[in-house]
Parts: structure tokens; sequence; C-alpha cells
């Protein structure tokens, strides 16, 4: 019998015995993970809206979700409209690696924003860096200072405690001050400040450039934290617009490309860091868009319940959980996303 290179592979690396031939459901394309995560573990999360559903699965079953800013001495019911608890502190979405390592130098280098406040139509403040955390804005600039300070005492804490961080990585395109080089999370003008080309450009980050501030924002994470873990994903929900002239379609595909090879570039070189592969789950060819809403793009249920179900079944090494979650024992309640973008759209002139 003639051998080869591929003669002894396993079924999980051949396209008929790893996905064709499986039923849609439990396909699971994860390589078993370097950690395990533990329901003791301070978990946080950052990036785009699909982070907000990993999050509200997580805490449904009982893992420590950590909020470093909880909105405490704020009324419950108020917390969660005011951006409390959506993510670990109140940074509102995270879309961009840059976002993330600007805002992790903000809090440990005092490399705070030129342009950080922008004045909305009807003469309120909102802060640049995180527009929609608000409703309806700020009174005054100095409000708006003023939280800012208070929430980089707590984004320090989170950095400093947490043991593992789940970073859903969302976009390459970006807003970014010519001033200081600083990345908004959406577009001046759109929820608040003034579009200027004199002082606002347009990126579309590549490749290389998302890898190096990925590299450089896990180097600085280990530094502050030498102990932490981090899986990365790929969010699976596409671009609501691209300012690129050309299809979203094809925006979106470089988008996620380019952030794929990103997350694989730098897991290959740090046994602490892991990629968790929902974008495949969720977009793959198998699922025959069953995971997705009307509009293709919002992840349902079933979908997010597949993307739990083998988180859990390869990082957590509880069997009692990973039982449950087999059985398809899940909180059905979907989170109220807050999403940024989102904004693009419902602004946008008809």
């Amino acid at each position: 019998m003639k051998t080869h290179p591929y003669a002894d592979l396993p079924d999980r690396q051949f396209w008929r015995r790893g996905v064709s031939s499986v039923e849609r459901f439990r396909i699971d394309p994860v390589n078993p993970p370097r950690f395990k995560i533990s329901r003791g573990d301070r978990i946080a999360t950052a990036g785009s809206c699909f982070a907000q559903h990993i999050s509200s699965r997580l805490k449904a079953f009982g893992f420590n979700y950590f909020v470093a800013e909880d909105g405490a001495g704020i009324a419950e019911s108020d917390r969660e409209n005011l951006g409390y608890g959506v993510f670990s502190a109140r940074y509102g979405n995270i879309y961009t690696v840059r976002q993330l390592l600007q805002l992790v130098e903000e809090c440990f280098d005092a490399a705070g924003p030129k342009e950080g406040i922008w004045e909305t139509s009807d003469g309120r403040y909102v802060d640049a860096l995180r527009p929609q955390i608000q409703p309806g804005g700020f009174a005054s600039k100095s409000e708006v200072r003023e939280e800012r300070v208070r929430h980089r005492i707590h984004v320090r804490r989170l950095f400093r405690e947490c043991d593992v961080l789940v970073f859903t990585l969302g976009l390459t395109e970006c807003w970014r001050s010519r001033h200081d080089g600083k990345i908004f999370p959406i577009a001046p003008g759109v929820v608040g400040g003034t579009f200027d080309a004199s002082r606002h450009e347009f990126v579309n980050l590549d490749a290389p450039e998302v890898t190096d501030d990925l590299h450089r924002l896990l180097d600085r994470l280990k530094e502050i934290r030498p102990s932490i873990k981090v899986v990365l994903t790929v969010s699976p929900v596409p671009l609501i617009a691209t300012f690129e002239d050309r299809h979203v379609l094809v925006s979106n595909t470089y988008s996620k490309s380019v952030l794929r090879v990103a997350a694989e570039a730098v897991c290959r070189s740090r046994d602490w860091v892991e990629y968790f592969p929902s974008y495949e789950i969720i977009t793959g060819n198998f699922t025959e868009s069953a995971y997705y809403d009307a509009d293709f793009r919002n992840v349902n249920a079933k979908g997010v319940d597949h993307v739990m179900r083998t988180f859990l079944r390869n990082f957590i090494d509880e069997p009692d959980l990973i039982e449950s979650a087999d059985a398809g024992y899940f909180a059905r309640a979907a989170p109220h996303l807050v999403c940024d973008e989102e904004a693009l759209e419902e602004t946008r002139r008809v």
C-alpha cells in the first residue's frame, strides 16, 4: 500500500469526513486548546457586538464574569441602559485591535486623546472614544472628563485582575484623528462631533498593521497581568456599511480575512493565546445561513447555542457542564445588543 503525508490524518482534516458527513449542529472545528478555563476564573470580554452573546451565556452558566465597572450606586434597572455590565468595563464596542491598544496605553501610559469630546446636535456632549455609553449625552464637557477619569480607574483594575480575556475582533475600517492618530469607534458626525477632512481620515487597516497592533496589545497585557490568558475570536457579524468604494460583501470578506490572519499569527507565537472559531461555525457554508436572522447579519439563538456548546466542550474541564451544553440547556433570552455601528444606518440620508 502506498503511503503519503495525508494517509494517517484524522477525519477533521478532510472536508468530506470533517464537514459533509457530520450533522450541522455537531461540527466542532476547534483544535485542543493549550489551556482550560474554570468557573472560578475572572473572565473579561471586549470587542464587537457578538462579544455580548458570549458574556451573557457565560453568566447564564454560572461563570465568574468579571465586571470591573459595574455601576455601583446606580439603580440596577438603569445600569444596562447606561452601558454597565454590557462589557467588563463601560467602554462600549471596541471594533478594532487598535482601539483596545490605545485604551490600554491611555490607562497605563497616560496617552489620552487630543480630541476627546464631541458636541451633539442638541448641545449635549459625548466621549468621542465611546460616544454612545451615555444615552442623551452629558450636560457639560467637565462631566465627560470626570467620567473618563473614573472609567480609566476601572479599566486599570480590569486588566490587572482578570484571568481570561475573550476579545472579539470586529472591523478593520475605522476613522482616525489626523492630530494624534487616535481611532474613533464611529465616524465623526454620526452621533456627535463634526466631520472635518482636515482633522479626520478614513483608514482600512491591512494584515501587517493589525498583526502588529495585536502583538503590541498582547505584550502590554502580559506586562500588566503576567498570568493572563487570552481567547481571540473573529465576529461573524458582517459590516453594516463600508466606506470603501465597493460592495459591502467584498469589504466584509477583506475585513474578516485580515482579522483572521492576524489572530493566527499571534496565536502561533504564544501558548497563552488561543483562537476560537466562532466565525467559522456561524458563516460556514454547511449552515446554509441557518444561524442568521432574516437580514443575514444578526446571529440567531441557534447559532449562539452552537458556538457556546463548542466553546464549553473545548475550554471547560467540567463534565457536568459539558453534558448540559451538549443537551442544549441554554438561557434562550437573547441579550439586548449594544452596537455603535447601527447608527450608521439609522442616520443615513434616504
